[in-house]
């Protein structure tokens, strides 16, 4: 009688994993789980107008509203991503999506401007756990395609932005403040999702195995890696304040200079957000080829000659430019975040974290500043002022040159 074996614990049991091939389920997973997550954060500019209306808020009060969520989305990402390069914490992912749950009943449930900021705050805080535990997730999953996994999990993010307005048009705006419960549902599918991914990390000993980075700079000295982070911050700088502009104040745009209704304005800003979306993925897969370089002088200085006619158009127009603009000007940011990864390979989870966390950050403090202009002379003419910003594009000449550049 031979001697019988323990039964092992199937849910625990190590995996394979090879690090030299592309899991797409998980980054699949973590992509479609982005998709929830900024959905879900897509809902504040997309009942502004609501908002405005009901508690009789200012644009410099919308903005504060964004500014609340973008920086408690901004401010705890490096930290929360140095921690886990050091010690790893699977389990982060669905306890973020905790606090955005938390967040979004708050939020139906908002009886003042007050607890409008809070519950603003508290979903920014459920992102700031999330992006930088899952763009490592990504990167692991990668098989060494880097800037595709990073285009297909930022996409995720994207498609969920532009779908979030389409969603708040229709479920939120008809049936009032109160309708924003049901999205409490995607955060619980965001949970679970996770949930998963995290005990394949675990299983898999991903974090232990992940594929080793190539010494792209390694002829570089410690002065110009920093230069160069400094420069990609600026262009995320950049990008982002324009970005701002449209995601937070586009609807107003058209609302003002066209009369345009504003369920017709969500459908405009839902292109603008689907051309976002193509771009952001078409990014990242075109930068593995051609270079990260290529891909961000393209992005962000070829988006000028669009953000500067865009003022002078019709409503037609003004809807075809808005498109290329999201094409020409999203591209740029996975091959910059995957760039910044290349620079600094040993804290791939601080350096997600600090441009996740400046593109919110900025993006956060741009909206309360371009409200107080919007206030203080005319949307119009705060649109007008953007449309230079992607001209700080030219300082990509600055960036080092990879081995393949």
């Amino acid at each position: 009688m031979s001697k019988m074996e323990p039964i092992p614990n199937q849910t625990l049991t190590p995996t394979e994993f090879d690090p030299t091939k592309t899991i797409l389920p998980v980054v699949g997973a973590v992509s479609f789980v982005h998709l929830l997550n900024d959905l879900i954060q897509a809902i504040l500019p997309s009942i502004y107008p609501m908002l405005k209306t009901n508690y009789e808020l200012s644009f410099t009060q919308i903005g504060m509203i964004t500014l609340a969520f973008q920086m408690t989305a901004s401010l705890l990402q490096p930290g929360i991503g140095l921690y886990t390069d050091k010690h790893p914490k699977p389990y982060l992912l669905p306890t973020g999506m905790l606090f955005t749950l938390c967040g979004l009943v708050m939020l139906a449930l908002a009886d003042s401007f007050t607890w409008l900021l809070i519950a603003s705050a508290m979903i920014g805080l459920g992102s700031s756990t999330f992006h930088p535990e899952a763009s490592r997730v990504a990167r692991m999953a990668s098989g060494g395609r880097f800037g595709f996994a990073q285009s297909f999990f930022q996409v995720g993010g994207n498609a969920g932005s532009a779908f979030g307005p389409l969603l708040a048009a229709a479920i939120i705006l008809p049936q009032g403040q109160g309708a924003i419960g049901w999205f409490t549902l995607f955060a619980i599918l965001g949970f679970s999702v996770l949930f998963g991914v995290s005990r394949w990390t675990i299983r898999s000993r991903a974090s232990l195995k992940s594929v080793k980075k190539h010494p792209h700079f390694a002829h570089l000295t410690r002065k110009q890696v920093i230069g160069a982070l400094v420069v990609l911050a600026l262009l995320v700088f950049s990008k982002y304040i324009y970005m701002a502009a449209f995601t937070n104040y586009y609807t107003f745009y058209l609302i003002e200079k066209f009369s345009t209704s504003v369920a017709n304005a969500q459908l405009f800003l839902f292109l603008f957000l689907a051309a976002v979306a193509v771009g952001t993925f078409a990014g990242g897969p075109i930068g593995d080829k051609v270079g990260r370089k290529a891909v961000i002088w393209i992005s962000i200085l070829g988006a000028a000659p669009f953000t500067l006619l865009f003022p002078y158009c019709n409503l037609f127009w003004t809807a075809v430019l808005s498109v290329v603009i999201g094409l020409v000007l999203s591209s740029a940011f996975s091959a910059i975040v995957v760039l910044a990864q290349e620079l600094v390979p040993s804290k791939i989870g601080m350096i997600s974290g600090v441009f996740f966390g400046l593109m919110f950050g900025i993006s956060g403090i741009a909206a309360a500043g371009l409200g107080a202009i919007a206030d203080a002379t005319s949307i119009e003419n705060m649109f007008n002022y953007c449309a230079f910003l992607p001209l700080l594009g030219i300082i990509t000449i600055l960036l080092p040159a990879m081995k393949r550049d």
